[in-house]
């Protein structure tokens, strides 16, 4: 892992506090520009600006939807996606429905993300799954992994950063061994070094959702 190639194209860098503002947008925009980082992803009243700032870059734009809890009704979370893809986000990254995972209720979650995923289809947007794995049991992290395949998401993903934890490499694991090659894992939530991401990385994760991206590119090419 020491000797990985393009480190950071692992990363989309994030912004999603709610005290965020349109300079620190533009930051964020900025550094993912001189970076060269995958994507920014934001919250879905920024993705205008986000699109704008990044017109005559390769850096996408990527939004949250059914952001941080996931329980709000399916139709919203589909509006929303429409909403923010329509603006111009290449990505989203949903919240399932934590307490129907829970409570056995797994057409209305696989319908909740299949809602999502048919709206992205219809601008070319991939759809990453945020699970929220500090909440869920490995029994359940490998159902709501398997749900997510069935309703078509391309992506799996640890966690908001706004729960109770973010990624394990534990749980990046699980997630990787259930998914296989059918599905990508991103891992996000509590990853501030390069030991962190490196050992993520290597637990299987395709993707890093972080907000210390900067910091961590810079300990990575002083290594």
């Amino acid at each position: 892992m020491e000797n990985i190639k393009n480190l950071n194209k692992y990363f989309d860098h994030t912004l999603l506090k709610a005290e965020a503002t349109e300079k620190e947008i533009k930051k964020l925009c900025e550094e993912a520009k001189q970076y060269e980082f995958y994507s920014v992803c934001v919250n879905g009243c920024y993705v205008p600006l986000a699109v704008e700032e990044l017109k005559a870059s390769e850096v996408k734009v990527a939004a949250v939807v059914g952001f941080p809890l996931g329980a709000m009704a399916t139709e919203a979370k589909a509006f929303e996606t429409d909403w923010v893809c329509n603006s111009g986000a290449k990505e989203v990254d949903m919240v399932i429905n934590v307490g129907a995972l829970k409570e056995g209720k797994y057409d209305y979650v696989r319908d909740d993300i299949c809602a999502v995923v048919a709206m992205a289809d219809e601008y070319d947007s991939t759809v990453k799954v945020i699970l929220e794995t500090c909440l869920l049991t490995d029994a359940e992290i490998t159902k709501a992994c398997e749900l997510s395949m069935e309703a078509g998401a391309e992506f799996v993903k640890t966690s908001t950063g706004f729960s109770t934890g973010g990624a394990t490499e534990h749980h990046v694991a699980l997630m990787r061994k259930t998914v296989g090659e059918h599905a990508k894992v991103k891992a996000s939530g509590s990853i501030r070094d390069l030991g962190t991401t490196l050992k993520m990385i290597e637990a299987g994760a395709d993707r890093i959702g972080a907000s210390a991206s900067v910091a961590i590119m810079n300990a990575f090419q002083q290594k």
